[in-house]
């Protein structure tokens, strides 16, 4: 790897034409944008945060979050509010849910090829950012309606910003306008998704100097008016919403934070090594190149200040894959904020790399996609559970035959691309796993379009318009958190309070805690709708209650109140 200074790596040309980049960013534009409308949303992220949205939207109230008419301090406001806006502008729909996780996941792949040009060299900038555009961990979850890939983006803005700011040979004014986004980015993060924001960077920022003894660095951090910069994006909404709500603080700060990385009780858990196959899968088209990441990291010098951009990104991905592996609460998106470290790091391994070294690699990545191909639909061709039947699964591996065609077409473009040229093979072969989880993606529609229950929305739909919009809907023995964005109608809490606790703690009257009561006020109702949960419903049979079903799915049962003179009739 070239040791030249590291002001020229801003003045190196990107390794393909600005014609042929323009076009490879519309077609990955027109790729990663174009599905966003293939899937219907799913429980419990997609449905939830999107409710949340139309909430925000319908009542006008932009301070305090509430989900299914209660309110929601579990996260912050930023995406809530990126969704309302979405929403006032579009329409309410499913792309529209998505559109800001997507132009966050895209934003990101643009922020980390821009930063690995100017910090390292325009081939490694180029490299990265194929490397995470084609990572599956980030172009999965960049088209799923979730918090994580947000606040991912906003932590890579802190870090480039970092990375951006410590080059020699910049001026003053321009170290401190790239600390200024980084605290503004901390900001962000922290309205994204809590203290991780400030918590995480600011952890790496210490066991990096402690590592580096690069004492100078904290000279050029702008503390100061950095800490205001980052206070003036976060205090005002959080002075506003204590101001309206005093018993936000113990909850938000308290539980949401500290109790749910130090206790078992959010019911996540997971081994230590949980996030271990999440990120060998995640970067399955790579894995590879991992020796010679390591040999390219460890030729790089330090810069001529004394920063060592290598070891911030290696200290970055490994503190936080540690941090959420050793915490009590785990989901597989939890660790997203490190793909971007992770994809600057394989640029600069990537940078380098011989056409024999590539050879090689598209054969153990064939061999790779190959063998998780056919473990795959193995397992899918005779697996079902109690919700999904077995031809859910079998719909679904007709989409991953179809990926899996495309993928090998890819692999043999690129195979016989690199006979040519290296970045065209491996601009073939990034294009290649970008479309197979595209595709893929798309076919999880087999499970999510029963999750969702979007089938029995017009028949409730039309109930709703014919009762009017003041019958009370209740929800009976279960949160389901896709129906009320569809029906664009909350629900009164039934016997059960799942994540709604602390909502439902703060307005007791607001819900029904058991079915005895329940049957009273359904009863005394001059109309009234409820979406039960099956098992429920049979209780609710054997009660004797007058209950018409509407409509009805292997999830959710959806009744009505039986006018005077009606049948108490099922289906």
């Amino acid at each position: 790897m070239s040791t030249r200074p590291q002001r020229d790596a801003e003045l190196e040309p990107w390794p393909i034409s600005t014609t042929a980049l323009l076009w490879l960013l519309a077609v990955f534009a027109l790729v990663w944008f174009g599905v966003l409308n293939l899937r219907h949303l799913v429980p419990s992220d997609e449905g939830r945060y999107a409710e949340m949205a139309r909430e925000m939207l319908v009542t006008g109230d932009w301070v305090t979050p509430r989900y299914n008419g209660y309110l929601y301090f579990e996260k912050p406001p930023l995406q809530t509010w990126m969704n309302a806006l979405t929403f006032m502008i579009f329409g309410l729909g499913d792309w529209q849910a998505r559109l800001w996780t997507a132009l966050t996941g895209f934003g990101g792949v643009l922020l980390v090829g821009y930063t690995g040009r100017r910090v390292f060299g325009a081939r490694v900038g180029f490299f990265a950012a194929l490397t995470l555009a084609s990572a599956p961990l980030w172009s999965l979850l960049g088209h799923f309606n979730v918090l994580d890939m947000g606040v991912s983006f906003m932590m890579a803005l802190v870090l480039c910003s970092l990375l951006l700011a410590q080059r020699p040979g910049l001026s003053e004014t321009q170290t401190r306008n790239w600390m200024w986004l980084c605290w503004a980015a901390m900001g962000l993060s922290i309205l994204s998704k809590g203290l991780i924001g400030v918590v995480l960077p600011g952890a790496v920022l210490v066991i990096y100097t402690l590592i580096s003894r690069d004492w100078a660095l904290w000279k050029r951090l702008y503390l100061v008016s950095g800490l205001i910069v980052m206070l003036a994006v976060t205090v005002p909404w959080f002075a506003a919403v204590m101001a309206r709500n005093p018993s936000f603080f113990d909850f938000f700060f308290i539980n949401e934070h500290f109790n749910r990385f130090l206790k078992p009780d959010h019911h996540r858990p997971g081994a230590l090594w949980y996030f271990v196959p999440v990120l060998i899968i995640g970067f399955l088209p790579w894995l590879s190149m991992i020796p010679r990441t390591f040999s390219a990291s460890r030729a790089l010098p330090r810069q001529a200040n004394g920063f060592r951009p290598v070891l911030m990104l290696t200290v970055w991905a490994v503190f936080i894959f540690c941090f959420f592996s050793v915490s009590h609460s785990k989901l597989l998106s939890y660790v997203l904020p490190v793909a971007p470290a992770i994809a600057l790091l394989i640029g600069l391994g990537l940078a380098g790399i011989s056409r024999e070294s590539l050879r090689k690699h598209l054969v153990v990545s064939a061999v790779l996609f190959v063998a998780t191909i056919v473990t795959c639909l193995v397992f899918l061709s005779h697996h079902s559970d109690n919700r999904n039947p077995v031809e859910a699964y079998r719909k679904f591996s007709y989409y991953l035959y179809a990926a899996s065609f495309a993928g090998l077409i890819g692999l043999g473009i690129a195979r016989w691309l690199s006979a040519r040229s290296t970045k065209q093979a491996l601009v073939a072969f990034a294009g290649t796993w970008l479309a197979f989880t595209m595709i893929g993606g798309t076919g999880h529609e087999a499970f999510g379009r029963s999750s969702s229950g979007i089938d029995l929305v017009p028949a409730v739909r039309a109930e709703i318009n014919r009762l009017g919009p003041d019958t009370p809907f209740y929800s009976v023995g279960t949160l389901d958190h896709t129906m009320p964005f569809y029906l664009r109608h909350t629900m009164i809490m039934v016997a059960v309070q799942d994540e709604l606790e602390f909502g439902i703690s703060q307005a007791p009257d607001s819900w029904i805690p058991t079915l005895d009561k329940f049957a009273d006020v359904w009863m005394a109702a001059p109309k009234a709708l409820a979406l039960v949960d099956p098992q429920k419903f049979t209780v609710l049979e054997t009660l004797g209650l007058p209950m018409k079903v509407i409509a009805r799915d292997n999830r959710r049962v959806i009744i009505e109140k039986p006018e005077s003179g009606q049948p108490a009739a099922a289906d």
